[in-house]
């Protein structure tokens, strides 16, 4: 399967494109960087969809360069790839409905994936119809008379509010038929953003418990606001005051919501793509440190604009190419300890190639000392402040804010913890295992109104959207300074005397319990 298919030709005529719509980047190693990151995100790759003819493409592809590299395989069987199996189950377009239904008769359909969409579940039911009420928070204490009903709570996700799973277990223990989640328009940090790539839900194809529960859907809060005034209601007003955060009346609608829900199943495979630069020094052979990516997308989806491919450009075909060029830069020359680099399936379905392969380490990759993790790196404006994940859990912050600081880039923690993306993101995993690991992104000063609205820019009409493509404004200058840090950071972390430490109150350190 993961033969290298003859995709010269299409990429050279992608590269021909992208060079002819994009400034000139500044020095060689950028032009090798872009090249590269093109040949992964272009037309041809489909998006990189785990289990999908184009993820198997870029994954031969990333494979091949390792190689050329001089990479040694760290997969399974003296090669580069560490097969997954899957089972996925989705919701699928042709046959799902939504509406709500006034008592008195009007009907409102919902546009399913444009105002909104289910999180699939083995066994979930195919219809609901059933009385329609809000429950502001639904803590547990707000879940009154909702036995039978679809309950309708207000999608925070703020710390020290009642969250998504919690709410979908208060719902349930009150005897909810469904729950739906109303977007928080104030949470304007990331915003929410509509219409959604798809519906599915993918596990490992062992004995993972397959999950189950009463639907659980996501709303938009044009269609709340809709919704609540023929009932009365001011949906504006409700949603403003749960973005304030402030107490929310209980109610029930004047109506009812029915759906239909049509899902499929599938099985397939997918493949982390591992390969190893060998130390040089034979007491830290089993000290490796892991340059990590992840390779997937999101393939083919709701079309945006005319558009239903997503191209994954940013997120992460970048930075698997830095990957890649870094392990050209080497051409061989390794450091005191082994590196290996990984390439890796299916984040965007839940760090699932990540946590695969936290569980199973190969022979030729074992159990890392530390993660050093590419994702969520934006380069769209200069690079003057690198906020880091993970930057006050270890003794890898000190050696990030030596090397940054040695490169005039300022280093901060994350500024917005409400986001978690601590645990969003492939170094995840490997913490829960005990491994010191940061993760990066381009921060900036409130006051640089230029880097404030490219990334207001990106998470509005970019992120996870097709969008996200080569023909992304990015900083070329901004992208070679992060690589300058990131290399030199490889450098301090693989020729250290000492291993990475926990610190001692960081909440993520073995025995911490979190």
């Amino acid at each position: 399967m993961y033969a290298i298919r003859s995709v010269w030709f299409v990429l050279a005529l992608i590269l021909l494109s992208a060079c002819a719509s994009r400034p000139r980047a500044p020095d060689a190693e950028m032009s090798a960087w872009w090249a590269t990151t093109v040949a992964l995100s272009g037309d041809d790759m489909e998006g990189r969809d785990a289990g999908s003819a184009g993820y198997d493409r870029a994954a031969a592809y990333t494979a091949d360069r390792f190689r050329r590299a001089g990479l040694v395989p760290a997969g399974e069987g003296g090669s580069f790839f560490q097969q997954i199996a899957f089972d996925e189950v989705a919701v699928v377009s042709e046959g799902t409905s939504f509406s709500v239904n006034a008592l008195g008769g009007e009907s409102r359909a919902l546009r399913f994936l444009h105002e909104i969409s289910v999180s699939p579940t083995w066994g979930m039911v195919d219809r609901l119809d059933a009385p329609l009420v809000y429950r502001g928070y639904c803590a547990a204490s707000d879940l009154i008379d909702v036995r039978g009903a679809v309950v309708v709570c207000f999608g925070t996700r703020r710390t020290g509010q009642t969250l998504a799973a919690a709410q979908l277990e208060a719902a349930t223990a009150a005897g909810a038929v469904a729950m739906i989640r109303v977007d928080d328009v104030a949470f304007t940090i990331e915003p929410p953003r509509w219409p959604l790539a798809y519906a599915r839900q993918v596990v490992f194809a062992d004995d993972t418990p397959r999950p189950r529960s009463i639907p659980s859907m996501r709303l938009s809060a044009p269609a709340f606001v809709e919704i609540a005034s023929t009932s009365g209601r001011d949906g504006a007003e409700i949603l403003a005051r749960g973005g304030r955060g402030e107490p929310m009346a209980s109610f029930d609608f004047s109506a009812r919501f029915a759906a239909r829900f049509v899902t499929a199943e599938r099985s397939f495979s997918s493949a982390n793509v591992l390969a190893v630069l060998p130390g040089t020094d034979p007491s830290l052979a089993k000290e490796p440190v892991m340059l990590i990516a992840h390779l997937d997308g999101y393939g083919y989806g709701t079309p945006v604009a005319g558009d239903s491919l997503y191209n994954g450009t940013l997120d992460d075909a970048a930075y698997v190419a830095t990957l890649i060029e870094f392990a050209d830069a080497r051409a061989g020359r390794g450091f005191r300890r082994p590196l290996v680099f990984a390439a890796v399936t299916a984040e965007e379905k839940g760090l699932l190639g990540s946590r695969w392969l936290a569980a199973h380490p190969t022979e030729a990759a074992p159990t890392p000392v530390a993660v050093l993790n590419l994702d969520q790196l934006r380069p769209l404006y200069p690079l003057k402040v690198l906020t880091t994940l993970g930057l006050e859990d270890s003794t890898l912050g000190q050696t990030v804010r030596e090397v940054a600081g040695g490169l005039g880039i300022a280093v901060r923690a994350d500024l917005e913890p409400e986001r978690n993306l601590m645990r969003r993101t492939d170094h995840w995993p490997f913490v829960q295992i005990g491994v010191p690991a940061v993760s990066f992104l381009f921060g900036f000063d409130a006051s640089d109104e230029h880097a404030a609205a490219a990334y207001k820019d990106w998470y509005e009409n970019r992120y996870h959207a097709p969008q996200d493509d080569p023909t992304t404004p990015i900083d070329d200058q901004a992208q070679a300074d992060f690589h300058r840090f990131y290399f030199a950071l490889v450098a301090a972390v693989a020729d250290a005397e000492r291993r990475p430490e926990w610190m001692v109150d960081s909440p993520y350190r073995p025995g911490a319990g979190n």
